[in-house]
């Protein structure tokens, strides 16, 4: 089965001069832990509440921090092509919870979680996942 399959679509980005404070509440609203940012119509990061609490608020940055003071640069991500049991092994080597889904443009599509995966009906991809990102680090 392709990742396309079972793949969120129509993901809340957010753009990287959006303040801490935007982001956060932002993720209330959609009940997240992470968002995407692009700028224009390219990916170029991601930030998590934990992002916000450790680089943001522990390091004394203010709510109108701009994200991308804290966003991870560095985002792995999976294209909507690949097959659930690949990218589910993917994501247990890089025991990540969640990866932007991009086409072969490299223009993003979805984002596929561990719940995406839990319920695409792959046990295998489902375990090996689940067994990557539990691991200690």
């Amino acid at each position: 089965m392709k990742i396309s399959k079972i793949m969120t679509r129509n993901v809340r980005t957010l753009e990287p001069e959006r303040s801490i404070r935007e982001a956060a509440s932002l993720m209330a609203d959609i009940d997240s832990g992470a968002l995407l940012i692009n700028e224009g119509d390219r990916l170029i990061g991601m930030v998590t509440d934990r992002d916000i609490a450790i680089r943001g608020v522990a390091a004394g940055l203010d709510g109108n921090t701009p994200v991308r003071q804290v966003m991870s640069s560095n985002v792995r991500y999976c294209f909507d092509d690949e097959d659930v049991d690949h990218v589910a092994a993917n994501m247990a080597d890089l025991q990540v919870r969640r990866l932007p889904v991009l086409n072969r443009e490299k223009r993003l599509v979805g984002v596929v979680s561990l719940g995406n995966i839990a319920s695409g009906h792959s046990r295998q991809a489902n375990d090996t996942v689940l067994r990557g990102v539990s691991s200690a680090h």
